[in-house]
C-alpha cells in the first residue's frame, strides 16, 4: 500500500478488461442518431434491462421496500421500430409486453415538450421513466421521492450499458416541462416524468 499526497491512500489499478468496465468505460452520452429503425428484439432488450423481471419477485434494479414505484413508456416514432407502429407504449414488466396508449408518431410534440432538443425528434425511439409517488410514499412519507428518484438513475444507466453494449446510443434528458410530456404520453396528473433517453443508432 503506498500513501500517495496528502496522506491519501494509493489503490491498487484497477481491472478495465472486465465485461462492465469496457461497458463503463465507453459509455458516453450521444445527442445525434442515424435514420435507421430498430428492430423489435433489441427494443425488448433495452426494455428488460430497463424494468423486467430476473424472478418472479426481483426486478433488474433496485427498489426501496420491493415497491417498484416506476413505469416505463415507450414513445416509437414513424419508421422507429420495425412491425411496431407509432405511438406511445407503456412497458409491462409481468407480461415482458407492450400496451399501446396512444397512437400516432409522438416525436414532434415529445421535442417540444423537452425544449426543443433535437436527440428526441432524431431518435427512433425515446424511453420515458415515470415516477408514481402514491406506490412508495404511502410506506416512506416523503423519503418515497428521494427513492423514486434514485431508482429513475438506477433504471437510466441500465440503459445507458444495454446501448453500449448493443453498439446504441443514448443520452439522458431531465430539462423538459413536466405537464407537457404528461399530455405527450396521456399521463395522469399525480404521475412524475423523471427521465427521458433517446437511444439509437448514433450518427
Amino acid at each position: 500500500m503506498e500513501m500517495s499526497g496528502k496522506g491519501a491512500i494509493g489503490l491498487p489499478e484497477p481491472d478495465k478488461e472486465t465485461c462492465l468496465s469496457r461497458l463503463v468505460s465507453a459509455r458516453r452520452s450521444v445527442r445525434r442518431f442515424r435514420d435507421k429503425p430498430l428492430d423489435l428484439r433489441t427494443v425488448s432488450q433495452l426494455l428488460w434491462v430497463s424494468y423486467g423481471y430476473v424472478t418472479s419477485r426481483r426486478r433488474v434494479v433496485p427498489s426501496a421496500g420491493a415497491l417498484y414505484p416506476m413505469e416505463v413508456y415507450l414513445a416509437v416514432k414513424t419508421n422507429g421500430v420495425e412491425g411496431l407502429d407509432p405511438g406511445v407504449y407503456l412497458y409491462e414488466p409481468e407480461s415482458h409486453g407492450l400496451r399501446l396508449v396512444r397512437p400516432g408518431d409522438p416525436a414532434g410534440d415529445l421535442y417540444e415538450a423537452c425544449l426543443r432538443q433535437m436527440s428526441v425528434k432524431e431518435a427512433p425511439i425515446n424511453i420515458v421513466i415515470v415516477g408514481v409517488p402514491e406506490r412508495i410514499v404511502a410506506w416512506y412519507g416523503d423519503r418515497g421521492y428521494q427513492y423514486m428518484v434514485l431508482e429513475a438513475g438506477h433504471i437510466g444507466q441500465n440503459i445507458y450499458l444495454a446501448a453500449t453494449e448493443m453498439g446504441l446510443g443514448t443520452v439522458a434528458i431531465g430539462a423538459f416541462d413536466d405537464d407537457h410530456v404528461r399530455r405527450v404520453l396521456g399521463l395522469r396528473e399525480n404521475y412524475v416524468p423523471l427521465y427521458i433517453l433517446p437511444v439509437g443508432y448514433p450518427r
